[in-house]
Parts: C-alpha cells; sequence; structure tokens
C-alpha cells in the first residue's frame, strides 16, 4: 500500500476518536498491553515525561521537547490530534515520522493487530514508542491522549509526571464533576516519580494530595511556586516573561493561556535537572523562543495572515475559552470576524456564551461526523443575538469573512481542533 491508501486503511479499519467520537474509546489496558509485549516494551529503551491535563498539555509537551532539544537531546514527541497529517502526532527533533516507516509498519504488522481489534489511539501509541526506540532517542514527551488513568499512554514510567489543568470536558468518560476527572487526570501519578500539577482548585487539590501521597510522589503545585513574576505582551507577538530562576524569558507563543503554562513548563524544567537531566538556562531561552521551529506546532494562536490579521486557535471547551474570549476582546482592531464551530460532545452553551457581542460570526462545520451542524450554532447565536450567517464549510466560511474584511479588521478561526484542522488544510 502506499502512505495515502495505508492512513486510509487506518482511519477505516480502527475507531478513530478523531473521526467517530465515543465508540472509539476502548476503557483498560489491555491491548496496549499486548501490543507492547508484542514490540518487546521499547517505552522501556528510552526516558520518558509523561504530560496530561484538560488545556495546554499540547503546549507544554512541545515547549518541554523544545528546550530539551535545544541542550542537544535527540528527543521524541507523541501528541494528538493532528491538524494536517497524521505523521505530526510522531516526531523525533521535530521531524515527522516518515510515510515509509508508517507504510512498513502496518505492512508487517497488521496480520497481529487485526485481531485485536485496536483502537487508533492503541495502535497510534503502539507505532510511536517503536518508532522512538527505533530512532534510539534520550528522551520522550508523551502526551495523554484522553484522562489519565485508563489512556494507552499509561504503560511508561518516566521521569516526571505533568497534569496541566482540570476543567470540564469528555464528561462522558471522565466524569460529571471536577474531583472525578482530576482523579482520572491522576492517574498518571506513578511510585516515587515527581508530578507538577499546573492549576488547582479547591475540588482537585485535595485530588492530587491523596494520589501523590499515595504514590509516595513529590508533588508541586505550580501555581504555588510563583515563579513567573511579571508577563508583557510582546511588540513583535508573544509574551515576555520576567522569572525567578530563568531571568527574562521570551515566549514564541501568544495566546494570554500561555502564561499558565509557562508556570507548569518552568517548574517542570527544575524538575527535571532535579533528575540529573542537563537542562541549562540558554537552552531554556531558545526553547521558549522557538517552538514552532523546533516542533513543528500549530494552531496556537497562530497568525496565518497580516492585513487583515488572521489568527486560528485549537482551543475547544470552556476552559481554553476563558483566556480565547478575553484575548479576541483584547485585539485592536476596525471589526473582529470570527469563523466559529464546534463538535458535539462539548459544552457549546457555555461556550457560545463567551463569545464577544461585538463580532460578526461566520458559523461553520469541520469535515466531521462529529461536528455540530452550523444551522444549530446558528440557533444558539440568535438566542445570544449574535451577528451571524452560517456556511456549510470552513473553506465558504473563511472567504466570505476574507472578502468582507477591510485591512484593518481582525479574523479569529476556531471553536474546535477540527476547525483550524480544516482551515490549515483547505485555505491557508
Amino acid at each position: 500500500m502506499t502512505y495515502k491508501e495505508t492512513i486510509e486503511y487506518l482511519y477505516n479499519s480502527v475507531p478513530m476518536f478523531q473521526k467517530v467520537g465515543a465508540v472509539a474509546y476502548k476503557e483498560g489496558l489491555y491491548n496496549t498491553v499486548m501490543l507492547d509485549e508484542h514490540f518487546g516494551h521499547p517505552h522501556a529503551n528510552y526516558k520518558t515525561v509523561h504530560v496530561a491535563g484538560t488545556n495546554g498539555k499540547g503546549s507544554c509537551s512541545h515547549t518541554i521537547a523544545a528546550i530539551l532539544q535545544a541542550q542537544g537531546y535527540k528527543v521524541g514527541l507523541y501528541t494528538s490530534p493532528h491538524l494536517k497529517d497524521f505523521r505530526e502526532r510522531i516526531r523525533v527533533n521535530g521531524q515527522c515520522i516518515s510515510e515509509d516507516y508508517v507504510v512498513d509498519f502496518v505492512a508487517k504488522e497488521r496480520s497481529f493487530f487485526e485481531p485485536l481489534s485496536p483502537s487508533f489511539f492503541e495502535l497510534t501509541t503502539a507505532l510511536a514508542f517503536k518508532y522512538f526506540s527505533d530512532c534510539k532517542v534520550d528522551i520522550a514527551v508523551i502526551e495523554v491522549g484522553l484522562g489519565g488513568r485508563l489512556d494507552c499512554t499509561n504503560i511508561i514510567t518516566p521521569l516526571l509526571s505533568v497534569i496541566t489543568n482540570i476543567s470540564f470536558d469528555h464528561t462522558q468518560f471522565l466524569g460529571d464533576t471536577l474531583a472525578k476527572i482530576a482523579y482520572e487526570k491522576a492517574g498518571i501519578i506513578k511510585k516515587s516519580v515527581p508530578v507538577v500539577v499546573g492549576e488547582s482548585v479547591s475540588e482537585t487539590r485535595p485530588v492530587f494530595t491523596a494520589k501523590a501521597e499515595d504514590c509516595g510522589a513529590p508533588l508541586i503545585f505550580a501555581e504555588d511556586e510563583g515563579e513567573v513574576v511579571n508577563t508583557c505582551m510582546a511588540e513583535k507577538g508573544g509574551i515576555d516573561y520576567a522569572t525567578k530562576t530563568f531571568g527574562l524569558l521570551h515566549g514564541e507563543l501568544g495566546g494570554i493561556y500561555q502564561e499558565k503554562n509557562t508556570e507548569t513548563i518552568l517548574c517542570s524544567i527544575k524538575q527535571l535537572r532535579k533528575a540529573n537531566i542537563d537542562i541549562s538556562d540558554d537552552a531554556a531561552h531558545t526553547g521558549f523562543a522557538n517552538v514552532s521551529g523546533l516542533t513543528g506546532l500549530l494552531g496556537r494562536w497562530q497568525t496565518v495572515h497580516e492585513h487583515p490579521l488572521v489568527i486560528c486557535d485549537t482551543g475547544h471547551n470552556a476552559g481554553g475559552w476563558q483566556y480565547i474570549s478575553r484575548q479576541i476582546k483584547l485585539q485592536r482592531c476596525r471589526q473582529t470576524r470570527i469563523v466559529f464551530g464546534m463538535v458535539d460532545d462539548k459544552d457549546i452553551h457555555t461556550v457560545m456564551g463567551m463569545l464577544p457581542r461585538n463580532a460578526v460570526y461566520y458559523f461553520t462545520k469541520a469535515d466531521n461526523k462529529r461536528a455540530i451542524d452550523e444551522h444549530e450554532i446558528m440557533r444558539i447565536g440568535t438566542e445570544l443575538h449574535l451577528d451571524a450567517a452560517c456556511y456549510p464549510d470552513v473553506r465558504s466560511a473563511y472567504t466570505k469573512a476574507l472578502n468582507d474584511a477591510s485591512a484593518d479588521d481582525f479574523i479569529f478561526v476556531g471553536g474546535s481542533s477540527y476547525i483550524v484542522a480544516d482551515f490549515l488544510n483547505d485555505c491557508v
């Protein structure tokens, strides 16, 4: 099979959460353990950092990887979902896994995995772990897919566990209270392995404390450390940070929510140093300033056009939109225009309740079975008295927004990772 045929085979033969949602979710680690045993426990051949959380885990994973790369390590990076190409999920020093490796893996191993009927994520995780071993990486940053306790990445024993934050998302799997969700995320905490928690609230802090105590794991709440002393939006984009340990840092990533992520990342770097991972201040500076170039990160308050300014962001739940909405409102422009859509397992009413009232909206849907129909979004928008029209796909919505815009307007594209994926694939 060609690479294209191989990817289509994977999409169509194993359940993929990105495409079909809940039916692709498999609770438990049986398939993962079987795949891991089949490949000879490849994750044991390199060091790992494990990153979970509701929001921010992608930015944190990419930034930690960038810093480690800047130090000179050979770094694996496993994240999800992808935006343009499946291979974005699996990178070594920022370079995507090769098409040939994916094709050869499926051709050689399908006789083993087909009888198992693994999910798409289970199979992809096995592929990533084996690839990192074959590449002889020094260390791999592994992002949890969903939850933590029962996530198939949770077979690793990392140098460090990181939990960015807890908010309501995937409640049908993780629970309908913050404490229940925290319990699932805390499942990545391992015996004697330090854990950094980025943000906590009264409902979640006791859950993390109890789990860490039970595991004898050193627990660091990043928000208590106060590593970031001050922040300032940089004139040419990104954010400048004054820090206790690392001096003045320039962060390439410009979303307001990155301020919280930065606290988490800096505390994580300090813990990795305690684990005898050599990381210089210079490497931290280089990594923060060059995340996208070093790791290929896309879709985090990403500028794709000037005059009009066009920015896309993958934030897709209430926890993320509390920051995105605030940042949109801070943009200086003649008119704000928003291309917006969501998928069916998100709290659309809460998110849409945060949308700026003075914007012009172009409601649409992603090319995805889970996408909420644009007319349903329009119905909610009408109830909120938003100035809006609806469009059948992202391309037509964005084209209309761009045609309507003057050079000093601001266009935001988001509401879902899949909206951003369609945008980057079809419009950029």
